[in-house]
């Protein structure tokens, strides 16, 4: 009896010490947060966003705490590198390039690009309506880079921080057109800023450049978190969640449910 009762024990502290570094399990997720509709500050200081409900919903399937962490863009992959936070729910393109320095889930979400000049301005995407233009896109973006090697040799290329910045710099005419994300630049179009503009051209979505949907990236070595949040990620498409947070943010879908 005393045998048993001693394995008993023993088992009960294994399960209360599981369930301890169960409960004490915190990530640090980055996200840029000057990117709405899927990631900005809100009013209250706060991160918020799609993005965000995303991270948010896959830390209550696993159970972890987590900590929201804003980073401006060009620094997000050498930040997560450094190992100032573990996860990267930023609305980030799966290319093979990236690929190379981090892992990344199953897509959350696919979306083609597309530019957005001024109504009536006759801007028109063929080699003689671009050339001589300016026009802006984020920096350090798939975007940039499809804007660089498919129209660079016609078009004076602007680089911006956050697309915000691309979009004043649009209204006040200092450019003739932007390259961004359609499914971010629709939201755009539908605010008193963006009355006065339209998506021109065809939408592109070059799998090569683009990649293959945004995705949520880890470090290479963290083969079991990239496990977790991928069986994360299925269990929101699953049950409804993931389809519940984008109708809060879109009136269509961005994942083929």
């Amino acid at each position: 009896m005393k045998r048993v009762a001693l394995f008993l024990a023993v088992g009960l502290i294994v399960l209360l010490a599981c369930g301890v570094g169960l409960a004490a399990d915190k990530l640090r997720i980055a996200t840029e947060g000057a990117y709405p509709p899927f990631n900005f500050v809100g009013p209250d200081g706060k991160l918020d966003g799609f993005d965000v409900d995303i991270a948010k919903a896959l830390c209550q399937v696993m159970g972890a705490d987590c900590e929201l962490i804003a980073q401006d863009w060009d620094g997000i992959i050498p930040g997560l590198l450094a190992k100032k936070y573990d996860v990267i729910v930023a609305s980030m393109s799966i290319t093979e390039k990236r690929k190379k320095a981090v892992s990344f889930t199953k897509f959350y979400y696919r979306a083609p690009a597309q530019f957005i000049s001024k109504k009536g301005s006759g801007f028109a995407v063929t080699p003689e309506g671009l050339k001589g233009k300016k026009v802006g896109v984020q920096r350090a973006t798939t975007f940039a880079k499809y804007l660089e090697d498919k129209f660079g040799q016609y078009v004076e290329v602007k680089y911006y921080d956050t697309v915000d910045n691309h979009n004043l710099d649009l209204v006040a005419g200092r450019l003739d057109a932007v390259l961004a994300q359609k499914i971010l630049m629709s939201k755009w179009l539908e605010k008193p800023e963006g009355k006065d503009f339209e998506f021109v051209g065809p939408a592109f979505d070059d799998v090569k450049y683009l990649g293959e949907g945004a995705g949520i990236a880890v470090r290479k070595d963290d083969t079991e978190l990239l496990q977790k949040l991928d069986a994360a990620l299925a269990q929101i498409v699953k049950d409804g969640t993931h389809k519940k947070i984008s109708r809060k943010y879109f009136a269509f879908d961005i994942y083929p449910y």
